[in-house]
């Protein structure tokens, strides 16, 4: 029978790049988005694509529902993968940028897991893997919204793995560092909703000044950064593995920080982590 698996954030980046090589590797692929014109735009490419908003409980149902009538009831898998980054000091950021920062990434996250939950223990096997991200075990400046929400998938999906343990449903984490997308433009524009017009105010605006440079164009030759089949790759691992590892490290800086994290002292790590180029 032909896996199908439900993937989150597929207008672009990681997502549709997972999409179009699960598909080619004969999966059946529901990729979602939360744009009209996305959703039209892939299925003019020939996937099966339905809205998905993460901070519509609605949109997450309908979509759910949509996707389970066409399978039968039966899915392999979910890759939670949609999400934003919102950057800014952590002083200078509202409460409600950081609820939005977590509805999206955290909250719409949970609540389309839960409902696919039932449905895997029903057919008695499941893949459940979420995109963390490097800053899900380590912290940079200025990224501090966007941090939080990745440890907090850290800690939930540890969580469910240890609940779901005498299950043949499987939690795995995908921990990406530096990949070619379009997170750093569309940062910008919650940048300007909620820092640039406050940033005057800003003991940060010196640091402000310089980083809106960078916010405003997506990497290029950047040092370490690789193409997002590079989680491709460990996607299908984490799909096709008897015993899919627990978390799946991608690009240098996550695998070195990692070592780095459990040999040095905090303090040294943060010197280390201050004056860092994934900073920039």
């Amino acid at each position: 029978m032909q896996k199908s698996i439900l993937i989150t954030g597929c207008s672009s980046g990681i997502g549709y790049c997972t999409a179009h090589g699960l598909r080619q590797r004969g999966y059946r692929v529901f990729a979602t988005a939360r744009k009209t014109k996305d959703v039209a735009r892939l299925e003019q490419e020939g996937f099966e694509s339905t809205l998905l908003d993460l901070n519509d409980s609605e949109s997450i149902a309908t979509a759910v529902d949509e996707i389970l009538c066409r399978t039968n009831n039966t899915l392999y898998a979910v890759f939670n993968n949609g999400g934003f980054a919102q950057p800014g000091a952590i002083e200078d950021i509202p409460r409600e940028a950081l609820r939005k920062q977590f509805e999206t990434n955290v909250f719409g996250w949970h609540e389309l897991t839960n409902q696919l939950i039932p449905v895997m223990r029903r057919q008695g096997h499941g893949r459940i893997i979420q995109n963390s991200s490097i800053l899900g075990f380590m912290s940079l400046t200025y990224r501090g919204a966007y941090n939080a929400s990745k440890h907090a998938i850290e800690a939930l999906s540890d969580t469910l793995r240890l609940e779901l343990r005498n299950t043949n449903i499987h939690v795995i984490l995908i921990e990406p560092g530096p990949i070619e997308s379009k997170i750093r433009l569309n940062s910008y524009r919650h940048y300007k909703e909620y820092i640039k017009t406050k940033a005057g105010d800003s003991a940060h605006i010196k640091r402000y000044e310089t980083w809106e440079a960078n916010l405003k164009k997506p990497p290029q030759n950047e040092l370490f950064t690789l193409p997002p089949e590079a989680v491709l790759k460990k996607v299908i691992h984490a799909l096709e593995s008897p015993k899919p590892r627990i978390r799946y490290r991608v690009t240098i800086p996550t695998h070195l920080c990692a070592y780095l994290k459990r040999l040095l002292p905090d303090r040294i790590m943060d010197k280390l982590v201050a004056s860092s180029a994934l900073n920039n």
